[in-house]
């Protein structure tokens, strides 16, 4: 079974490359979409705070 979790393949804190391998995606494109995000408002920053916050490390399994 799949779990969300942050990443070691990190450039801050996983949380981008974590949802990355949880779609299977490339982690740049989410990391593009998440300073989109930022931009567009500044929902970007509360919701990648929330997320480090949230989700575990893939190392705490």
């Amino acid at each position: 079974m799949k779990r969300l979790t942050k990443s070691n393949n990190r450039m801050l804190l996983g949380v981008c490359a974590g949802i990355a391998e949880y779609f299977d995606i490339d982690p740049n494109v989410v990391r593009l979409l998440w300073v989109m995000f930022c931009l567009l408002g500044g929902s970007g920053i509360l919701g990648y705070i929330i997320a480090a916050v949230i989700m575990p490390s893939a190392y705490e399994e």
